[in-house]
């Protein structure tokens, strides 16, 4: 396993590179975004490729799995952003850099997303690798259950999300139907627990240890990239985000709460 790792490592940085040059090339760093979700699809065909001895059917979930997830979010979010500047972090890095920006994008955006992929990929190579002998069990049933959960989450919050913002009277107002009313972040809550349903093809061959991958990609969803981030400038720049966040769930869906004399809720776009 530890070579196959290696090998995937290897592809990582080469790919991370390549995609480096070419935001230089459209002095773009955003289009790192888009490869995150790709990324573990070419990630997980190269450990499938180096283990043509796994088992038949979990090899095959998950690389189903991971490529339904992979793709729909990369072309999701080059459909979201391919008419738009690059994205405000990345800006004000590069504003903050000045100068030296350009190589310094190399370690601070695309090699460090390479190896968060390399490292949270690490149940799809367990599942790679597990043994032919190993048939299916009921803990891959409910692993391929439970990404099933988060792939409606996540793909049902864009898509209610996507057409909401193409609608010129919503703007500047706040999305809280749908999915939306349930958890201020149904699409990031359903991204964590695909993760979890990966991890359970792992957890059927025992390889318990690769649970840092799902705890890893929920706590960056909660406290780095996702949640945390974006809800920093939508409290300030969203008109009722703040009675939004008191009566709606931030992660966890639940039914919304209810505050006596607080009137509706704005409807507001994120």
């Amino acid at each position: 396993m530890i070579p196959t790792a290696l090998t995937g490592l290897g592809l990582i940085v080469v790919l991370v590179t390549l995609l480096w040059l070419l935001s230089l090339r459209l002095q773009d760093a955003s289009i790192v975004d888009i490869f995150w979700g790709p990324g573990f699809v070419a990630l997980n065909a190269a450990y499938a490729l180096l283990t043509p001895d796994g088992a038949p059917a979990r090899k095959l979930a998950a690389t189903l799995l991971v490529s339904l997830w992979g793709i729909r979010l990369g072309v999701h979010l080059y459909l979201r952003n391919r008419r738009r500047s690059e994205d405000f972090r990345y800006r004000r890095w590069r504003e903050q850099a000045g100068a030296p920006w350009w190589w310094q994008s190399y370690f601070k955006v695309f090699l460090l997303q390479g190896l968060l992929i390399w490292i949270i990929a690490f149940p799809l190579l367990a599942a790679q690798c597990s043994p032919a002998s190993s048939g299916w069990t009921w803990i891959d049933s409910l692993a391929v259950g439970v990404w099933g959960i988060g792939f409606l989450f996540e793909s049902i919050g864009d898509t209610q999300l996507s057409r909401f913002r193409s609608r010129p009277e919503n703007r500047g107002r706040l999305l809280d139907r749908g999915l939306w009313r349930y958890t201020r972040h149904p699409n990031y809550f359903g991204d964590a627990v695909q993760w979890w349903g990966l991890f359970g093809l792992a957890a059927a061959v025992q390889a318990y240890w690769t649970v840092f991958s799902p705890l890893l990609m929920t706590w960056l969803l909660l406290r780095v990239s996702g949640v945390a981030m974006l809800e920093r400038s939508l409290a300030v720049d969203k008109p009722g985000y703040a009675h939004y966040i008191a009566t709606t769930s931030a992660f966890f869906p639940r039914p919304p709460r209810r505050i006596d004399g607080a009137g509706d809720r704005a409807d507001t776009e994120r």
